[in-house]
């Protein structure tokens, strides 16, 4: 062997070495990730070494009038914090019922003057009532055989069938808000009120029910479309695939959601591809915010009005997980957005202009800092290792970056919307999967309504039972008056 063939065989041997290594290290860092997840801490905490003090910035959450300083690395000796007294207990809620007993002595008292008395305050449980109600409608005939005479029968949301609005809000809401299945609720009918009832029943009014607040779902999604500004995000549901038995589909629910009209929108899709948020989009004009997802990017090319703002909290969550590949250039991005955070909590009591021009002044400089840190990282380290991922991801971002800075109405990040997609999480543990893609849909109107009412402060039961006691009787053009916050 020659020595130049000798040296291309090294050089050869030299590069599978190192997409070995490269290729190692990118499925150790898949394993330690993995890891975290099964073992450690499902936040996302970020505390320096150096500064363990940090842990004030969000401690109690608390108001003060304390200056958040910007963080800057430093060497200080630990200290260990006194545990926080115990809060005591809650107050009970003076709007509950009052039953009061009164327990007498067992001595005569008779010739005795009462001084005072010693009240103590309980809480007693009432186990819900299942009851069954009679509508009585006499009959009259009029004179001369002319006819009868009757009370006319209020308007049912499920004509001809049994079940009230109460009943049925209830249902709905005990799966929706919280997560029981119809055939745990089946089992505790039987349980507590020996009454026995088929699931396919309950399927068929949960769909009746559907059925009537869907002309509703259609406004609530116009309202949510009508606002300059939504939050996008996407989470996996499973759906029974009809076809092959005993397999399922992976679908998607796509959520919107409106920080300013406070309305959320949950749509399904069967699939993730861009179609459905093309196509819900086209005519929408102003700001999305969103990750990095692929299908995002797309919009303003399909439509140029819109807009696109980035997520501070998924550029977090990658350095985050790169700590296990490059500890400190992690906690160096990690410690820049972590100041972005404290300078944003100063500004959250601001007026949108005057909140545009805080973070022009105060936030865009550590951006600018952040991606010069990005742009020489990416230099230093692999495309493909965890800390390469990062600096790449956060490099994509800057220009949705930028927006957020120039609209003082724009949130740092995306974890409003993820609040409320958290409730589809939760009911996904609970029920597995959806019976059927029109099932799938239903649960996204069904959802839709929850997480609106959640948004606005309002209790979901008293709404949905409200709302299907009067929609049969509401014409098309009054329908915006019954959306959760208008009613």
């Amino acid at each position: 062997m020659s020595l130049q063939e000798a040296l291309a065989k090294n050089a050869e041997l030299e590069k599978k070495l190192s997409e070995q290594t490269e290729a190692y290290n990118a499925l150790k860092a898949q394993l330690d990730q993995l890891q975290k997840l099964i073992f450690g801490s499902k936040k996302e905490r970020f505390i320096t070494e150096e500064n363990p003090l940090q842990l004030s910035l969000f401690s109690n959450g608390e108001n003060t009038e304390v200056e958040l300083p910007l963080i800057e690395k430093q060497r200080i000796s630990y200290e260990r914090k006194t545990p926080k007294p115990h809060p005591g207990r809650n107050e009970i809620p003076d709007h509950l019922p009052v039953q009061e007993v009164i327990i007498e002595p067992e001595e005569d008292i008779t010739a005795l003057v009462k001084i005072g008395e010693e009240r103590t305050e309980t809480l007693e449980y009432t186990p819900a009532s299942l009851v069954k109600k009679i509508t009585i409608r006499p009959k009259y005939a009029k004179k001369d055989g002319e006819g009868v005479i009757i009370g006319k029968l209020p308007t049912r949301p499920i004509e001809k069938g049994i079940a009230e609005a109460s009943l049925l809000a209830h249902i709905i809401v005990s799966k929706m808000v919280d997560h029981l299945p119809f055939y745990r609720q089946i089992e505790i009918f039987k349980r507590d009120f020996q009454w026995e009832v088929n699931s396919s029943t309950i399927n068929d009014w949960f769909v009746s029910c559907c059925t009537l607040i869907e002309p509703l779902y259609q406004v609530l999604e116009q309202q949510v479309l009508k606002s300059g500004y939504i939050q996008a995000d996407e989470s996996p549901i499973r759906v029974l695939d009809k076809d092959k038995e005993g397999s399922s589909h992976q679908g998607y629910m796509w959520v919107f959601h409106s920080p300013e009209r406070k309305t959320v929108l949950f749509k399904y899709s069967k699939g993730r591809g861009d179609n459905l948020v093309k196509d819900l989009l086209r005519g929408f004009e102003g700001i999305v915010q969103c990750d990095g997802y692929a299908a995002y990017d797309k919009l303003p090319i399909v439509n140029p009005k819109i807009k696109l703002a980035g997520c501070l909290a998924h550029v977090r969550r990658k350095f985050y997980e790169a700590q296990t590949n490059d500890k400190q250039r992690s906690e160096d991005a990690l410690t820049k957005i972590q100041n972005i955070y404290a300078l944003e909590r100063k500004a959250k009591e601001m007026d949108y202009e005057q909140r545009k021009e805080y973070r022009i002044e105060h936030v865009k400089p550590i951006l600018e800092d952040l991606k010069t840190f990005a742009e020489k990282t990416a230099l230093e380290v692999t495309p493909k290792s965890q800390i390469g991922k990062a600096v790449g991801y956060l490099l994509n971002q800057m220009h949705k970056m930028a927006t957020i800075i120039e609209h003082g109405n724009v949130e740092m990040d995306n974890n409003l919307i993820e609040n409320k997609i958290r409730p589809l999480a939760l009911g996904r543990k609970n029920y597995m999967f959806a019976g059927s893609h029109d099932g799938a849909e239903r649960l996204a109107m069904m959802y839709s309504f929850m997480a609106t009412c959640k948004a606005n402060g309002i209790n979901p039961y008293e709404w949905l039972k409200n709302t299907l006691e009067v929609i049969p009787d509401t014409k098309l053009s009054d329908l915006e008056k019954l959306l959760p916050g208008n009613m």
